[in-house]
C-alpha cells in the first residue's frame, strides 16, 4: 500500500511539473502591446486652409490632439494619449510586433467638416528590434484642420 502511495506521488508530482512547464511557456510568448522596452515616436503636423482648401491661413506642429496605437490586428485602439506643445507623441513600453498609429484630421476632398483618419502602419519584429530598448521614430502625420 505504501508502494502504491509512493508511486501516486511521483507520478502527480511529475505531472504537475510537466503542466506547469507548458503553461510556462506558453505564457512567455509575447504579443503587441504594454510591457516591453520598445518605443514608438513621432508628431502630428498640421496644415489649416481656407473652408474650400483653396488657400492656406497656418501651418505648423499640433499640440493636444490625440493619437492612437493599435496593437497587433485587433478591432480597436488600444491607448490613446495626446500630443504634447510641440506636437510630439510617444507610445512607450511595448513589445515586438504589428503597430497601427493613427489620428484624426479633416478631409479635403469631402470639402466638409468630416473628420477622417489619418494612418500609419509599422511593424515591430525581429526586423526592427534589434536591442532591448529600440526607439521607433516615424515619419510626421499631417492632418488638416
Amino acid at each position: 500500500m505504501r508502494t502504491n502511495l509512493k508511486c501516486n506521488l511521483n507520478y502527480l508530482r511529475q505531472t504537475v511539473f510537466i503542466v506547469t512547464i507548458l503553461f510556462s511557456s506558453y505564457s512567455c510568448e509575447k504579443k503587441p502591446g504594454v510591457g516591453g522596452d520598445a518605443k514608438i515616436n513621432g508628431k502630428v503636423y498640421f496644415k489649416h486652409y481656407n473652408s474650400t482648401f483653396t488657400t492656406l491661413i497656418e501651418e505648423g506642429y499640433l499640440a493636444d490632439t490625440y493619437v492612437y496605437i493599435v496593437y497587433g490586428d485587433q478591432l480597436s485602439y488600444g491607448t490613446r494619449l495626446k500630443t504634447n506643445y510641440k506636437g510630439e507623441y510617444e507610445f512607450k513600453f511595448l513589445y515586438p510586433g504589428k503597430y497601427k498609429i493613427y489620428t484624426y484630421g479633416l478631409d479635403s476632398l469631402a470639402m466638409v467638416n468630416a473628420q477622417m483618419p489619418v494612418n500609419q502602419r509599422v511593424t515591430l519584429d525581429s526586423c526592427f528590434i534589434t536591442k532591448r530598448k529600440e526607439v521607433i521614430s516615424l515619419s510626421d502625420l499631417y492632418v488638416f484642420k
